[in-house]
Formats: structure tokens, sequence, C-alpha cells
């Protein structure tokens, strides 16, 4: 694969964050090595967790990037970014175990799942609630790619093939920012700000195969929601004892649709605080199930998710009908209008074979909340 260097003496920003490097106080840590991950595939039920944690926990989580250990980049982390000007020191150790010592079949997808974690006495039909407490980036330095014909513009002429771009992270008064060069000729270059998030997290399906780890689902998984920042509280519709979630597919920034195929992929070290909202309270708080949603940083955000794009936008707006009459006491039709005067629907990715779409729902239009037990644990977490 065709990788192009930012910089000739790569310059890093700050030192990576190693394995167990930093890690303090009582909260649980969980590595990212070869016993602790899967390679492209998604927990399933019956899978042995890695860890137990009950509601209201907090647990630390490594988790590393699957750009630079790829086949089609030599299987090799140490020589992959060494040809980018980084040193053997500034690349993770973790990355470079698992690649040594996991495989991956051919139909799986390529990211680095970090789990299952189980959540005591979480059973279907309940919601569990992760919240990002806090994502800190483990390396000054990622990949955004495009490969296997599934970027948008796929068999586009100038556009297909497989191809990436090596990026550097740089501090400035305002932030951390991602760069990359314009033109392999000239000088100039882009630079665009950091906001991580990690694109996959996730709760075990019921199945007896694993999953690939490239769509997402009614599970969560690959959902690419750049909004999931700390701050953020995702609910997932647990689907099988103890719930078992996980987390993986690192990303520094994203455009919405991700369109090339990829984000500027890069690992974080993520804090999360788990929750469990009991299947009674689901019931008696939603008319009907609405899949993945969140809330955080005084949005709510529902989803839509369906290989056809026109069908995962009607989803998502079915479901931020439901999630707005649920919350507020709205009538649906009200509900919908409202919607189409204030609310953006956003592709989250066309990428991942199943599209996404999100919407973005301010919490602070609605003077009045819903008095349900759903609606006050939710809307808490605005």
């Amino acid at each position: 694969m065709n990788v192009a260097s930012i910089v000739h003496g790569f310059d890093p920003a700050f030192p990576v964050l190693q394995p167990s490097a930093g890690i303090g106080g009582d909260v649980p840590y969980l590595p990212a090595d070869p016993s602790t991950v899967l390679w492209g595939r998604l927990p399933r039920t019956g899978d042995r967790p890695i860890a137990t944690m009950g509601a209201g926990d907090t647990v630390v989580v490594d988790t590393v990037s699957h750009e630079g250990i790829l086949d089609d980049q030599g299987s090799d982390p140490v020589a992959y970014f060494g040809r980018h000007g980084v040193e053997r020191d500034f690349v993770l150790a973790d990355a470079v175990e698992v690649t040594a010592t996991r495989t991956r079949d051919s139909l799986a997808g390529p990211h680095i799942i970090t789990g299952p974690i189980a959540v005591s006495g979480a059973q279907p039909g309940d919601l569990l609630a992760i919240r990002v407490d806090d994502l800190t980036m483990r390396a000054p330095y990622g990949v955004v790619s495009t490969r296997h014909a599934r970027g948008v513009l796929a068999h586009r002429i100038g556009f297909d093939g497989d191809y990436g771009q090596f990026c550097a992270v740089e501090s400035r008064p305002e932030g951390w920012f991602g760069t990359m060069p314009l033109h392999p000729n000239r000088p100039h270059r882009a630079a665009f700000p950091l906001h991580p998030f990690l694109g996959i997290i996730g709760v075990a399906t019921d199945t007896e195969d694993r999953l690939s780890s490239v769509p997402p689902g009614l599970h969560g998984g690959n959902i690419d929601i750049r909004r999931l920042t700390p701050g953020t509280t995702l609910f997932l519709p647990v689907q099988v004892p103890d719930a078992l979630f996980y987390i993986g597919d690192p990303h520094f920034a994203q455009g919405n649709g991700e369109v090339a195929l990829t984000a500027m992929e890069a690992p974080l070290r993520a804090r999360l605080t788990v929750d469990v909202i009991p299947a009674a309270q689901v019931r008696a708080g939603l008319g009907r199930p609405v899949g993945p949603f969140a809330i955080g940083n005084g949005l709510l955000i529902p989803t839509g998710l369906d290989a056809d794009i026109d069908r995962a936008l009607a989803t998502c707006v079915r479901n931020a009908v439901e999630l707005v009459v649920s919350m507020f006491d709205a009538d649906p039709k009200q509900a919908y209008l409202y919607l189409s005067a204030a609310t953006d629907f956003t592709i989250s990715q066309a990428v991942d074979q199943v599209r996404g779409v999100h919407g973005e729902v301010r919490v602070a239009d609605f003077a009045h909340h819903a008095g349900s037990d759903l609606a006050k644990r939710v809307l808490e977490r605005a």
C-alpha cells in the first residue's frame, strides 16, 4: 500500500503512551495485548470476558489502531512507521506484539478490538450506558487511507486504488491539530483540529459466529459517530447476559461521511464509566425500540443504520421522533415538525457496508422534560 510521508525528519509533538505507562489510582486498567484483543471480529454470546465490572464502575482501556500493522502495509509497524521518520521508541509496543502474535481471517475486518468486558447483571432488554470520561492520544501521528474499492469514489478514475497519508500531530495555542501535505511536489499543507473519539463501541451479539468488525448494527460496533467525544454517553441495547462490551477503531479526527474509507486512525487510551438501565424502565419510557443512541455536550443523538442510505435516514428520523416524544412529552407529529425546523441529520459514515446517519437534537430547546425514570436517567447526562 502506498502511504506518503508527511515530512523528512519526523518531529514528535509528545512522547508515545506505552502500555501501563501513566497508570495510577484505583481504576482498573486493561491493556491491548494479544490476550485481550480480537482482530477484525466482534465478541459473541458465550465469549469469556477479559474483565468484569459492575454498574457505576469505571475502567481505563488501551486501544491500538489497525493502520501500520495490516498485511498491505507489511505487517511490521516498526518498519512501516520508520519509513516516515518515526524512531523505534515512538512505536507502540502493544501494536508490535499484537502484529507479531495474532492473525485475522481473510473475511474479517481490519480493527483491533479490546474486550469483551462483562457488566455484572446486565441482561437482554436492558440498556448499557457507556460514558466516555476521557480519551488520551497515545502517539503523535496517525494515518488516513483508502483501500479495497470501499471509498465513496471507488472505481472513479484518479481516486481508486490503495493509498494513504501519514499525518503528524502538531500543538498550537488553540489545541492539537493533524497536519498533512496537499501535493507531493509542493510545500502546501492542510492542518485540521483533532477531536478524538472511538469509532467502535459495542456489545456482544447473540450469534454463534463472531461478526466482522466492519458493519455496525443494533449492537453498536463500528458506528463512527464523531460526536462520541468525552462527556458523551452511548446507550446500547444489551444482546447477551453481562453485555460483554468492547471498544476499538480509535480516531483522532473524522469528517462526517468518512468518505475515503478511514478517519485519521491513531491509538487512544479511554476512560469509561458504565451503567445499566433495566428493561422495565426502557419499556416504560420508550414507545418503541430506537437502537443505539447517545447524549452529551448538550445534544441528544439518534442513529439510523441500513445498507441503503435513504432507509438509514428514514430510520434515524423515526428514532429521533421517538426520542423527542419520550424525553420531552411531545406529540409525534409535532416532534416531526420540530426536527424539520431545528435538527441536523448527517451521514456519519458511508463506507462500512451498513451506512450510518445520526441526528443532533439540542436538549436546551426543550423547557419541559418527561417524568419517566428513563428520561431522567438519559437527560441527566446531557
